[in-house]
């Protein structure tokens, strides 16, 4: 892996996790107070924070996932080159259009 790729998955790593806690301590606070799906859109509709917070992390695990990717296929398959990095890409963006597609189900009003 180049030194570049190294610090980009280490930077999203290192950013994902207090956003995995967030998005952990939300879940359990929404089961135990009996939260429905729909209370629970009630309060995120129209809201530009949990948007900003969820784009930020849809973004690093696109990123962080697809790095991820390429190592995989690099050690474990005979794809290389163009073939593995359009994959590798090919993958990130499905991650990301997937992604922020639920963030804007969540939030748009």
């Amino acid at each position: 892996m180049n030194v570049r790729l190294y610090i980009w998955q280490r930077l999203t790593a290192a950013l994902m996790v207090p956003l995995l806690l967030v998005h952990i301590a939300v879940i359990f606070y929404a089961s135990r107070k009996g939260l429905s799906a729909a209370d629970i859109l009630a309060r995120t509709r129209g809201s530009v924070s949990w948007a900003l917070f969820y784009g930020v992390f849809v973004s690093a695990v696109a990123v962080h996932a697809s790095i991820g990717l390429r190592t995989v296929l690099t050690e474990w398959t005979p794809l290389r080159g163009r073939t593995r990095d359009f994959a590798v890409i090919a993958f990130g963006l499905l991650l990301a259009v997937l992604g922020f597609r639920a963030v804007v189900a969540v939030v748009l009003p």
